[in-house]
């Protein structure tokens, strides 16, 4: 009876403790991001057992990642640090401020635990403030910066995606927190939306600019680019909420105008967003024939689909806007649709890696 096992048994539960992580990317939360908002999406419609298979796929995702993340920090900190410092990198980090929020957000819709949405709060809020100061302020003050052409992307907008998660989640908690506490999440709330909306006004600049003025490559149309889109509509989200919740805080009453205003503002500049990238796209893998193929970074094109849905049905909840009710229904079958095909494409690329 021969017990050697060098390549078999062991060798599998090897790789399961201990995966090769150095080059995972800091953007892979953004699966957990589509994920769960594509669930809310679908929770939206009415479907809530597909929402509910969706959630417990971003949960899972969320806790394998977060495995596999502080494995890499483990053992290759420097790797991690530099990922941290890079220009083009480290704006993916901000997937996990993303992600926490959304599945606090997910938690509070579709199950309605609110302890759960609480402590999923204060992680994405701890999140934000360490990655928010600690990125851009290495940034300010590294000596060897890459040229605007070359250090920025779509990605850093997940940054303003960021922000906008904790407003979103702040104002469902705020509306099943009694007060004076609800007072305290919904100026939080607004603090932030507004941030988020000023941060986004001075990265879209910088990127506009990078559009228009530097040559551009098919390689450079990287799918976060749609972050231009899903940065406005959760912004629009966010801003939806604050606006329903303006019933129960006087400061919110008293710029109500502003508010509602600034919401259509975040709406009119997302959907002027989705005709320009379906042509950069059609550029892209038609005319040029980039290759279509797997790539972690279509998570950030997946999660702008499922929250332009979810933010134009609130918004139209929001502001009695009935006649655009046609538009998040559309969009939320177009979301599942990218999601499907991009979850494919994941599994595909797995199986090939084991095969090889």
């Amino acid at each position: 009876m021969n017990n050697s096992d060098p390549r078999g048994t062991s060798g599998l539960i090897d790789r399961i403790l201990h995966p090769d992580v150095k080059s995972l990317s800091p953007a892979y939360f953004g699966m957990v991001m589509a994920t769960g908002i594509v669930s809310l999406a679908a929770n939206q419609v009415g479907l809530r057992s597909v929402a509910w298979g969706l959630f417990a796929i971003a949960l899972a995702t969320y806790a394998i990642l977060w495995w596999l993340t502080i494995l890499r920090i483990w053992r290759y900190p420097r790797l991690a640090f530099l990922d941290v410092i890079d220009h083009l990198r480290g704006p993916g980090f901000f997937t996990m401020v993303a992600a926490t929020g959304i599945l606090g957000s997910g938690f509070v819709i579709l199950d309605g635990w609110v302890a759960m949405g609480f402590a999923l709060w204060f992680v994405a809020l701890f999140l934000w403030l360490v990655l928010t100061y600690t990125i851009f302020t290495a940034f300010t003050v590294k000596q060897e910066k890459p040229t605007l052409d070359r250090g920025i992307s779509g990605a850093w907008l997940l940054a303003v995606v960021a922000t906008q998660s904790i407003a979103v989640l702040a104002t469902l908690l705020a509306a099943h927190t009694p007060q004076p506490h609800r007072l305290d999440l919904n100026f939080i709330a607004l603090s932030m939306w507004l941030w988020g909306g000023m941060l986004y006004i001075w990265m879209m600049s910088l990127i506009f600019y990078r559009y228009t003025f530097f040559p551009f490559a098919p390689g450079d149309l990287s799918p976060p680019y749609w972050i231009n889109m899903g940065a406005m509509a959760i912004s629009t989200l966010a801003g939806s909420q604050l606006i329903v919740n303006a019933e129960d805080a006087w400061f919110l009453q008293s710029i109500a105008p502003f508010m509602k205003g600034f919401t259509i503002f975040y709406w009119a500049t997302g959907t002027w967003w989705i005709p320009m990238l379906v042509i950069l796209g059609i550029w892209r893998h038609v005319y040029r024939r980039f290759p279509l193929t797997y790539d972690p970074l279509y998570w950030g094109a997946v999660f702008p689909l499922g929250m332009y849905a979810v933010a134009t049905h609130q918004m139209a909840q929001a502001l009695n806007f009935g006649f655009l009710e046609p538009l998040p229904t559309a969009f939320v079958v177009i979301a599942m649709a990218a999601w499907t095909l991009t979850f494919v494409a994941l599994i595909l690329t797995l199986l090939r890696r084991k095969k090889g």
